[in-house]
């Protein structure tokens, strides 16, 4: 049965969407940073009656209940994710995982391999912050931290998340719109979040553990995490493989849809398959 609650995790509660068919394959969705599991909203019915789609807010984003510490970082919330699948008695699960999903996904899978069939990998990588991007991106949050995503600082936002293509498409400005409108609403209560993103520690080490099939794509415009970082997990990884897509940025399942979906749903449909 199909539900959106939220469901006692370890210490936090995690607000989870699930379309609930016990008897289909399950892809389990992990967002990026600043979005939610709505960013996977069209993905949902694309594969409706073929998928059961599972799709959590992180510990501190989205409509989980907010974090009381400093930092969320990506080994609390793989530990997070891999409790509720064992709540939701999940196995053989499918990761489509966008950007710091990714980071989580690899400590996932690397905890876990009982648990996994295979990573879809959607404008994501494993590297820590380069130290002059961090220390860049640190001295533009403290300073959002007093002003707030707004003005300038929406604006260098936005362009992390989505491509300059994306962003200078008329047709794209309905899709931009509202998550423009909710990035510059981001509460204090996402600050651990931020943090524990920002400073993430590498997982490359853990590559050659990953031992499900693996698709990469990567945007050829992302700023975030450039083709570069997602060519390392598809060579790192045992069985993986990058597809690179021109004009599109960090987040290519809301700026491509019409090919990131279809791909993504083939690639889990022939992991399945094998």
């Amino acid at each position: 049965m199909a539900m959106a609650r939220g469901i006692p995790v370890r210490d936090t509660i995690l607000w989870v969407q699930d379309t609930g068919e016990v008897d289909l394959p399950v892809i389990f969705c992990l967002h990026s940073l600043w979005l939610d599991g709505s960013m996977f909203d069209a993905l949902v019915p694309a594969a409706a009656g073929r998928f059961r789609f599972v799709r959590p807010d992180f510990r501190g984003q989205g409509s989980s209940a907010p974090h009381t510490g400093d930092v969320v970082d990506m080994d609390c919330c793989a530990d997070d994710m891999n409790a509720l699948i064992d709540i939701l008695g999940l196995r053989s699960v499918h990761l489509a995982a966008a950007s710091m999903g990714g980071d989580v996904a690899v400590r996932m899978i690397a905890r876990r391999p009982d648990l996994f069939a295979s990573l879809a990998m959607l404008g994501s990588s494993v590297r820590a912050e380069p130290p002059d991007q961090l220390a860049h991106f640190t001295a533009w949050l403290e300073g959002a931290r007093r002003t707030g995503f707004v003005g300038e600082n929406l604006d260098v936002l936005m362009s992390i998340m989505f491509g300059a293509t994306t962003r200078a498409q008329a047709d794209a400005q309905p899709m931009l719109r509202p998550w423009r409108n909710k990035l510059e609403l981001t509460p204090m209560s996402r600050w651990p979040a931020l943090v524990g993103v920002l400073n993430r520690t590498s997982a490359v080490d853990l590559l050659p553990s990953i031992a499900v099939p693996t698709l990469v794509l990567s945007g050829a415009d992302d700023i975030a995490r450039p083709p570069d970082w997602g060519r390392e997990v598809a060579d790192g990884v045992p069985d993986g493989r990058q597809i690179v897509l021109e004009g599109v940025g960090h987040t290519p399942i809301l700026e491509a849809p019409d090919t990131v979906l279809p791909l993504a749903l083939r690639f889990f449909a022939d992991t399945i398959a094998r």
